[in-house]
């Protein structure tokens, strides 16, 4: 499962950034956390971006 987050998550950049309301997205597809894809985005040196409620540190 994580190759396929990660692989979800470089697909899914916007300007080298992973757009919030994506990261939801592909947490309600994958059946993950949010927090997960956020952890994912962290070991990939990726930024979520546009995260207005604090849901990925």
């Amino acid at each position: 499962m994580e190759d396929e987050l990660e692989t979800k998550i470089k697909a899914s950049l916007v300007n080298g950034k992973l757009p919030c309301a994506v990261a939801f997205g592909i947490a309600k597809e994958l059946k993950v956390s949010p927090r997960g894809v956020g952890d994912a985005a962290n070991r990939l040196s990726l930024k979520i971006s546009s995260c207005q409620l604090g849901c990925f540190p």
